[in-house]
């Protein structure tokens, strides 16, 4: 008998769930398959994925198809983001529809917005204590306010990337307070223990997050009896993802934010998802079993989104969120390239670039499977210098000695520094001294424009565009964060601020300077400079095919240990990025560069011809450079 036909909707799900199929069923049968419930839960998981596509609006739904033809559109050289707190961008959602013509003009096509579901009230860990997956931070406005604001970004050719905490939710969600209150189903999706023996022992080799105002992994609540796992702080309750229902209910969140137009789910603190007696209980192999799991789950019901996820680890440990292994093109699609981001500090502080040259080339592969890096120079948090013992040793530096070398430098302590920060969570036990500060302060713009400094503000603005350059051309997606297009200093009114006087990486959280923004066209300061110099860097990055996510980068040496360089293996022609760090005059040979691919000496940033002097290249102070 002949099977009557279906809706076109309904074989794409069902084609989608086929494909999908072989990435996401094994890992959940590994994770659950041996509790008696599993049949049920993958019932209603598959339930719940068709349920979520039934309700995908019409536009959406296309945005998928179209994302499935192309499935590099998030690898592409157009691709620009900027990050921001709501309020301190715009006030509210509203607040953003005017300011996208902002966006627009300085090349973005990637905006996330930083914490924006409702959290707890009161200290929230800056957005990240989450009370409602399904609600918009009351401040900021309401969900149809968010979806007008998804809908005009998408009009604009723009992706939106929201937060979504996995590890934890707020000790105020609905979950968590019929845990208090004793129902055994939701104690279920939470960690919590009738006695601290257990804690205990797991303690012995956990870490601390936050030691100087969170200090240890549980929590005593007598109201109600249980010790409870609370990893970053005491409001944050850590959900229990060996429970099949977690996962369930985090998938229906997933698609219900999909659905109001969510393009880049970044996924917080998912090292930490699962527990194992006697380790640290970060990046346990089961976390990566999850998010694959995940990542299938999207695919079937929401294929336009993907999945950023948040792993501020050493690379060997970062690697796997990208896919390595048997999970390798199935997991993440972007991860934060935090090396990057450490090394251009260290080489920016030190004007040599041996040890950023050996990490980079050492520990990275030359490509990725259906993933690429979301690189940056700073974000909302703290700077850790994860700087390895035995990477610093390769170069012949001793690791402790760095990293607190780094520490001093940029707090701005160290003798004859440029850089001005501030300590955050520094830990006398282990010599750990975490870093904050804004791009142009560390860079040196503060001191020097204080100090009157002319040619110490010239060598930020060149510190900043260079940092800018090298991010733009390592691949993946850039990420500004909100204004350090315009220079941007450290704002220490957060001092004043009870809600935030104690953790130091507001310092670096300001609030946009619109008045200066009006002059980023106009103006001869450092704040328009460096707008108009970012501008040009996104528009020539956008005109560059090299500079695709899936290119290979091979990281070179060039005999000058002042410059970074790596090449861009593009099948149309190399591109080799020279980066001088330091405030002199630098070169490298003529021949070198034409060895490795730089036939046409032409720089695809500057669109110009390089003119090379008796057989070298000649690099001005933190001159930027792609060679062609």
């Amino acid at each position: 008998m002949a099977r009557p036909p279906s809706a076109p909707d309904d074989d794409l799900f069902e084609l989608r769930l086929a494909r999908s199929a072989p990435d996401l069923f094994p890992m959940l049968e590994a994770l659950y398959g041996a509790r008696p419930d599993y049949p049920a839960f993958r019932e209603r998981l598959v339930k719940a994925l068709r349920k979520g596509w039934a309700d995908r609006p019409a536009d959406l739904k296309r945005l998928d198809l179209i994302r499935d033809l192309e499935p590099d559109w998030f690898q592409r050289p157009g691709m620009a983001g900027y990050v921001f707190y709501i309020d301190r961008f715009a006030g509210t959602l509203k607040g953003i529809l005017g300011r996208l013509d902002y966006l627009e003009d300085l090349g973005v096509t990637y905006v996330h917005l930083m914490p924006c579901l409702k959290p707890r009230p009161g200290d929230s860990d800056g957005g990240y204590s989450v009370m409602d997956y399904r609600q918009i931070n009351p401040a900021y406005g309401t969900m149809a306010d968010f979806e007008a604001v998804s809908a005009a970004l998408r009009a604009r050719g723009m992706s939106l990337c929201v937060d979504l905490v996995l590890n934890h939710t707020a000790k105020e969600h609905a979950w968590a307070r019929k845990a208090a209150k004793g129902d055994p189903k939701y104690q279920d999706y939470y960690l919590m223990f009738d006695t601290p023996d257990l804690p205990q022992q797991y303690e012995r080799t956990l870490v601390e997050v936050f030691p100087d105002n969170a200090p240890g992994n549980f929590t005593h609540y007598p109201e109600f009896g249980k010790w409870v796992w609370t990893t970053f702080n005491e409001h944050q309750w850590d959900l229990n993802w060996a429970n099949p229902a977690v996962f369930l209910e985090i998938v229906e969140v997933m698609l219900f934010l999909a659905n109001r137009g969510v393009d880049v789910l970044r996924l917080d603190a998912v090292a930490f998802m699962w527990k194992r007696m006697g380790t640290r209980c970060q990046s346990e192999p089961e976390v990566h079993m999850i998010l694959q799991a995940l990542r299938a789950c999207s695919r079937i019901a929401s294929a336009a989104v993907i999945h950023l996820e948040e792993a501020i680890v050493a690379p060997a440990e970062m690697l796997p969120y990208l896919g390595r292994g048997r999970h390798d093109g199935k997991e993440g699609n972007l991860a934060y390239h935090n090396s990057l981001m450490v090394q251009f500090w260290s080489a920016l502080a030190t004007r040599d670039t041996r040890l950023m040259t050996h990490v980079l080339a050492t520990h990275f592969p030359d490509r990725l499977t259906n993933a690429t890096y979301a690189t940056y120079i700073r974000c909302h948090d703290d700077i850790g210098w994860a700087v390895t013992d035995e990477d610093a040793a390769a170069v012949g530096l001793s690791g402790q000695a760095h990293r607190a070398f780094l520490s001093d430098f940029y707090e701005g302590s160290f003798p004859g520094s440029f850089a001005q920060g501030a300590l955050f969570q520094a830990n006398p036990a282990t010599g750990d001294k975490r870093i904050s500060g804004s791009f142009a302060s560390l860079a040196g713009l503060e001191r020097a424009g204080s100090a009157g400094d002319a040619a110490g503000v010239e060598m930020a603005v060149q510190r900043i565009l260079m940092g800018h350059a090298l991010i733009a051309a390592w691949g993946g997606i850039p990420l500004i964060y909100m204004g350090d297009e315009l220079a941007l200093t450290n704002d220490y009114s957060y001092q004043s601020d009870p809600h935030h006087a104690h953790d130091s990486r507001w310092v670096h959280r300001p609030r946009m300077n619109w008045a200066l923004a009006e002059t980023r066209h106009t103006g001869d300061t450092p704040a328009a400079r460096v707008f108009r110099g970012t501008r040009q860097i996104l528009a020539r990055r956008a005109a560059t095919p090299a500079l695709h996510g899936a290119v290979p980068v091979r990281v070179v040496t060039c005999g000058n240990h002042g410059v970074f360089a790596f090449q861009r293996l593009a099948p149309t022609g190399t591109l080799l990025g020279l980066f001088n760090f330091t405030e002199g005059w630098q070169q490298v040979p003529e021949a070198w560069a034409r060895s490795l691919g730089a036939q046409v000496m032409h720089d695809a940033l500057s669109d110009q011809r390089v003119e090379t002097h008796h057989g070298q290249i000649v690099l001005p102070p933190y001159a930027r450079v792609w060679l062609t």
